[in-house]
């Protein structure tokens, strides 16, 4: 039904552990049971008058919120306004628990669970103890020496967690939004990130919050101060090239692109270019050869340490273990908690916390530049000239806190994005990435429980290139892309990765990003009368896979394909039987998919493959497609009415109801092909 735009992506409900973990309690037999007996109990405990007791019980109330069957019981027994008064308990140990006991709370049970967190009067006390912590660590410059590290680590493991609380709160509630909004949040999280090269963990939680509330967030922008301005510029302009500090830089460009409507005018070209400059150097990085090099620092490191350990044993003896004696209450707490409460990043080998870190990065890079092509739009002529500069550096010379002038519209941004996107060899880089990951790596990591996740996450990055190539493949101009010849490369690439892989049609979420990739790409090559390099018999055979699909995106893509390349045959001669073949599919899609949406699809490919050409005539006829339409037409209408309001949006609806008029038109004009034909 038209060109298809590209999804903006919005920041991912962050689950502490992965995802959670009910599906594998069930497998293992591990599942709550119905008379919430462990909730019961450990609700029950945290009004205990011991510390440590109500801390268990927040830790162990952690990890039963990640198994899903608990939820209903906990909300029950009322959890949220029992844990709630704990995020100001007189411990620190507690309130640090109870906080990571939320945070998993929020970020497991989703949408439904933080809306009623948020009416249970959670942020009250989350903003509080947000406010006390950010006073706590100004107090704590004055501290003595001997108690600065260890209360300023206290105090900023418990602010790290309430922002991760804070963060899934606004990811999902618009009510927490407009609370972080009246409450002041901003000034106690730009507080938080400016502690960057001391505690980058909790910067980066900072950032991964900031890029939630700072999207479609108006109010909020009126917020930002220079010095406020001059917090995230420090935090994207860090020299440190760690790959912690890379996600940390990058999720802040993430945040500096949602307040480009409020950055002065001087100051944009720099911001850009600086904005995509990070964004290319994270995607230059090779994912595949940093997962085998941190495997390879992780093996050694073990292996050393396991030397050095009994190299120690054999000369202290007895003297070891009474050492090992002595630390092991203290240890096995600390482990305690954090088994219950994970970071954003694992907590402990300092490789994989890498590789997470910088597999990450990639994975937003790619979604903001998605976001950036999505807010662009290329049929708009009031674009303002910019200077373009290759020299993002300057933008360190040229503050964007410092500067002032007159603001420009988002639609002003077109000439420079363009620019710096082909500056910076994005649309290369993300070509790259569209591969998939290093066999080598894949192998490796399935070797080891604790890598195996990354599998899924370099999966991610490849189906995130994807959608990434779409997006630029509809924004650039032909010759940003490489000329005719690169585009062709591109086809010929794309079909390589869809049929090499057999079961294609079982990965889902692969399907539907390369399925969208070859969308744009065939809809630019045929209006620029660039020769296809795709069969039609390739096409119908990934068309054949796709309609069965249960995802609608994949289903409204084959079909939107198939619309592309028979409008082109159309045109051909020598097509007859391909055109008889894809108006058949399309038909019966039209007339059996149970999605108004694909079946919509479905009825605006046939009106433009049918459209035009003698061959496409005689198809028509052939297939009977107009005694078809006709009977289809009213079945078509009634569908719509019956299941419109309920089950499409406004703008779906609107664009069905183009389609019901086209339709119309279109049954007349096949009436005066067929009598055109049959005369």
């Amino acid at each position: 039904m038209g060109k298809s735009r590209t999804k903006r992506f919005k920041r991912p409900q962050f689950s502490p552990t992965g995802d959670c973990q009910a599906e594998a309690a069930a497998a293992n037999g591990t599942e709550p049971e119905e008379d919430d007996g462990p909730a019961a109990e450990l609700l029950e405990k945290l009004q205990h008058p011991s510390a440590e007791v109500r801390e268990c019980a927040c830790a162990g109330l952690a990890r039963l919120v990640q198994q899903r069957p608990a939820l209903p019981g906990l909300a029950r027994r009322d959890a949220v306004r029992r844990l709630g008064p704990l995020l100001l308990d007189p411990s620190l140990a507690v309130r640090e628990t109870a906080a990571g006991a939320l945070r998993n709370l929020s970020a497991c049970g989703g949408f439904e669970v933080c809306d009623d967190m948020v009416t249970k009067d959670i942020m009250t006390p989350l903003v509080a103890l947000l406010k006390e912590c950010s006073t706590g660590l100004d107090s704590n410059e004055m501290s003595p020496p001997e108690k600065k590290d260890q209360n300023r680590n206290s105090i900023e493991n418990i602010a790290n967690e309430a922002v991760n609380v804070l963060w899934n709160m606004c990811e999902c509630s618009s009510r927490a939004v407009s609370i972080f909004n009246k409450e002041g949040c901003l000034e106690i999280v730009l507080k938080y990130l400016s502690r960057f090269s001391t505690n980058v963990d909790l910067a980066i939680s900072v950032a991964y919050c900031l890029q939630t509330v700072t999207e479609d967030n108006p109010e909020l922008l009126k917020s930002f101060s220079a010095p406020a301005l001059h917090v995230l510029e420090s935090a994207m302009l860090s020299p440190v090239n760690s790959m912690e500090y890379i996600l940390l830089k990058t999720l802040v460009a993430g945040t500096i692109w949602n307040l480009k409507d409020i950055i002065p005018s001087k100051s944009q070209a720099e911001i850009i270019n600086a904005i995509l400059k990070i964004l290319s150097e994270v995607l230059e990085m090779d994912a595949g050869e940093t997962v085998l090099q941190m495997k390879e620092a992780e093996t050694q490191r073990i292996k050393t340490a396991a030397e050095t350990e009994d190299t120690l044993q054999n000369v202290n003896g007895d003297d070891l273990i009474e050492d090992d004696e002595m630390e092991e209450i203290p240890h096995r707490r600390k482990v305690r908690r954090k088994a219950f409460i994970s970071d954003l990043l694992p907590p402990t080998d300092k490789e994989l916390r890498e590789t997470i870190a910088l597999l990450t990065a990639q994975q937003t890079a790619l979604e903001i530049i998605v976001n950036v092509c999505c807010s662009e739009d290329p049929t708009d002529d009031e674009w303002e000239e910019l200077s373009s500069s290759d020299e993002s550096d300057s933008f360190m010379e040229n503050s964007l806190s410092e500067c002032s002038g007159q603001l420009l519209s988002p639609l002003c941004l077109s000439h420079e994005v363009h620019t710096a996107l082909t500056n910076y060899l994005i649309p290369k880089k993300i070509f790259e990435k569209t591969a998939f990951p290093n066999s080598t790596a894949v192998d490796v990591c399935s070797r080891n429980p604790s890598w195996k996740p990354l599998i899924r996450k370099m999966s991610i990055i490849q189906c995130r290139a994807l959608v990434c190539l779409q997006s630029l493949v509809s924004l650039l101009d032909v010759d940003h892309l490489g000329g005719p010849a690169a585009l062709q490369t591109l086809a010929q690439h794309l079909s390589q990765l869809l049929f090499s892989q057999p079961d294609f049609a079982k990965h889902v979420d692969f399907l539907e990003a390369i399925s969208s990739a070859l969308r744009a790409l065939l809809q630019t090559v045929a209006s620029k009368n660039i020769p296809q390099c795709m069969t039609p018999d390739q096409l119908l055979t990934l068309c054949r896979a796709g309609i069965h699909s249960s995802n609608v995106g994949v289903r409204v893509n084959v079909v939107s394909i198939l619309g592309i390349t028979g409008s082109v045959l159309a045109k051909e001669d020598g097509t007859l039987d391909t055109l008889k073949t894809i108006g058949c599919f399309l038909l019966e899609v039209a007339t059996k998919d149970p999605s108004l949406v694909v079946a919509g699809e479905a009825l605006d490919a046939l009106f433009d493959v049918f459209a035009d050409g003698k061959e496409a005539e005689r198809a028509s006829v052939q297939i009977k497609l107009l005694s078809a339409l006709k009977e289809f037409q009213p079945v078509f209408k009634m569908k719509l009415r019956k299941e419109g309001r309920a089950k499409y949006s406004p703008d779906q609806l609107c664009v069905l109801d183009n389609v019901k008029m086209n339709l119309r038109r279109f049954v007349a004009y096949q009436e005066t092909v067929e009598k055109k034909l049959t005369t």
